[in-house]
């Protein structure tokens, strides 16, 4: 479980790197299951934004009573996982995410979700880790983004330039299996990846069923800021009830 001062530290800066880690089969599990991915998919190289789509066998990796119960303890105990991806920055030329809020894509209401990164290759400022702004979170808000054109990038949802200081950036370094878990509002993204490592992330998105999956609002923002369809998300009941009555689940 969490610390008091690890639920703290999540609260007060956005983020937290709990003592917890995937075992080493696990993550072999991952890396094969990607790799077959890929060889259907080679669009997904850098970047993956509905693995649930293509292959439900990575459900059985967020739903893990580790990686849950240190979830509930940040969102409560009645958790849904509506999306997992997957950021693979291959060695020598894997793409930067632009910084963002992951709330400028997401069709929930109210806003919320707690994002489970895993590393799954060690996760270092030489091969485009993590990087987030401390405390960004706090004023529970969208800030300004704005479109940038695909190509060297994995996102096109970029913040504008006057809403952040790069200077205040921490790097969240991990060890393969590390996760980190991250506010919905959390200033973030990563840089390019030039080294001769790969960087393999897996995410998981668990939202607090007090919330709505708001499919319409998905479909108006696929139209209005060219993202993906999330209209279309499985979304999986994990633990607990549906406390807002609204949300429409998948059988697992």
């Amino acid at each position: 479980m969490l610390s008091p001062a690890e639920v703290a530290q999540y609260h007060e800066d956005g983020y937290v790197v709990p003592d917890f880690r995937v075992p080493a089969e696990t993550l072999e599990s991952i890396k094969a299951r990607h790799a077959a991915l890929l060889a259907q998919r080679p669009d997904f190289r850098d970047y993956c934004p509905a693995l649930l789509d293509h292959d439900r066998g990575f459900l059985s990796y967020a739903n893990n009573d580790g990686i849950l119960d240190r979830v509930a303890q940040l969102i409560g105990p009645d958790i849904a996982l509506w999306n997992m991806s997957f950021f693979a920055k291959p060695a020598g030329n894997g793409k930067r995410t632009p910084w963002h809020q992951d709330g400028e894509y997401w069709p929930i209401r109210p806003l919320a979700t707690c994002t489970a990164w895993l590393a799954v290759d060690d996760s270092t400022p030489e091969n485009g880790c993590l990087r987030v702004i401390r405390g960004s979170h706090t004023a529970r808000a969208l800030k300004a983004h704005h479109t940038v054109a695909a190509g060297d990038v994995t996102l096109t949802q970029e913040l504008d330039a006057r809403e952040y200081d790069e200077a205040d950036a921490v790097d969240i370094v991990l060890k393969a299996g590390q996760l980190s878990l991250h506010d919905v509002y959390l200033l973030h993204g990563s840089e390019a990846n030039t080294s001769p490592r790969s960087r393999r992330g897996m995410t998981m998105r668990f939202m607090p069923t007090t919330s709505v999956f708001d499919r319409d609002l998905a479909r108006r923002k696929s139209r209005e800021i060219n993202i993906v369809d999330h209209s279309v998300r499985p979304v999986f009941l994990l633990r607990g009830v549906d406390r807002s009555g609204l949300n429409a689940f998948t059988d697992l």
